[in-house]
């Protein structure tokens, strides 16, 4: 016989159960729920950070030292010029979406300002590469003063306030794109800084890269018997400082700052005397200047790559830094070869030596805090 006080504790039991299952079922679904979190969480930081650059050369740096942790794209097109492309407002909103912004700084890309002020206000890393790196003044080396003219430094100066009065083009130099990478470290490891041990290994292989290569190229110009080249602009002034070259630059810093006609003959008289065989063309630079020249002279055509940007066939096989360096050291290595018993000069020679004794002192103390002369 089922009494009402055996009904009312089974109500109780059964009251109990349905919470005790209801309790259950938030929980499980609690639990679910703070799982797929975790995993999406996970997922994210797994995601490579996304990265822009403005020049090839930063865009490579960045991938040797990131690796996998980092997918970089280049602002500037396949053949593009820095100095004068001006990107689309999708390319700022991507930029203002990314993790990081590496620009070059020093007067070299014209729209990175605008760029760089709105990734600040919206709080995207922007690391401007040359900021703390000693740059050489571009009134020392401008391609237009070889006869120190009242017009050439008139010219001269117009160019150099369009540029900062700095050269900009300090990847160029292997000791100096040493302090560039480690600019670039710095930002990775401040953006994902569990991976700080990869990021300071990579960028110690590729130190070491960058010093052979410097030790590469002076062996090179030791053995050269020139010390002069011409070329359409004057993107190679830090060779100049490092390996004791002269760069004779038919355009300024930026490849429209052609020479007017009394510049350019003046340079005509400088190449045909100087036993200059060579005319060292920039495949995403035209220049008419550079074709008047060569032909005046009967130069033969060789080209140099100033690294600011790839064109399509240089992006599809693959190439990098260091092949493209070591394409110009060839090519540079033809071209100082003289005519005739034209050779360079003492003081040119002297230079290089106290360039090269240098060298040899900062890489056998391991010191890198380098001066640009």
């Amino acid at each position: 016989m089922i009494t009402k006080g055996k009904v009312f504790m089974w109500k109780n039991v059964l009251k109990l159960l349905f919470i005790g299952f209801t309790f259950l079922v938030i929980a499980s679904a609690c639990g679910m729920e703070e799982e797929q979190e975790t995993r999406s969480e996970e997922k994210e930081e797994e995601q490579p950070l996304q990265i822009y650059t403005t020049l090839f050369a930063w865009e490579d740096f960045a991938n040797k030292i990131g690796g996998e942790e980092v997918d970089v794209i280049n602002l500037v097109p396949a053949g593009g010029d820095a100095h004068s492309f001006e990107p689309t407002s999708q390319t700022m909103i991507d930029v203002v979406e990314s993790d990081a912004f590496i620009f070059n700084g020093a007067g070299m890309e014209g729209f990175a300002e605008e760029i760089n002020k709105m990734a600040q206000e919206e709080g995207v890393l922007s690391i401007e590469v040359t900021k703390g790196i000693d740059l050489r003044s571009f009134t020392d080396d401008h391609a237009h003063e070889h006869n120190h003219n009242e017009e050439s430094e008139a010219s001269s100066e117009e160019h150099d306030h369009g540029h900062g009065e700095v050269d900009p083009h300090i990847w160029l130099d292997p000791v100096i794109a040493v302090e560039a990478a480690e600019n670039i470290k710095d930002a990775l490891i401040k953006l994902r800084p569990e991976q700080k041990e990869t990021f300071e290994d990579n960028f110690a292989d590729l130190k070491e890269q960058l010093l052979d290569l410097d030790k590469e190229f002076f062996e090179m110009v030791d053995a050269a018997e020139g010390h002069q080249f011409i070329v359409s602009h004057s993107a190679y002034g830090y060779w100049e400082d490092r390996y004791g070259l002269e760069q004779i630059g038919l355009a300024g810093l930026a490849p429209s700052d052609e020479p007017s006609q009394k510049q350019l003959r003046e340079i005509i008289e400088i190449v045909k005397d100087s036993g200059i065989q060579h005319v060292m063309l920039e495949k995403n630079v035209s220049s008419k200047v550079t074709e008047v020249v060569q032909d005046e002279v009967g130069a033969e055509a060789l080209h140099l790559h100033n690294l600011a940007s790839l064109v399509q066939e240089e992006r599809d096989s693959g190439e990098d830094y260091f092949s493209l360096m070591k394409q110009n050291m060839d090519n540079l290595e033809t071209a100082l070869q003289l005519s005739g018993d034209t050779a360079p000069s003492q003081k040119s020679s002297d230079h290089h030596e106290d360039e090269h004794e240098d060298y040899e002192h900062e890489v056998s103390h391991d010191d890198h805090d380098h001066s640009h002369n």
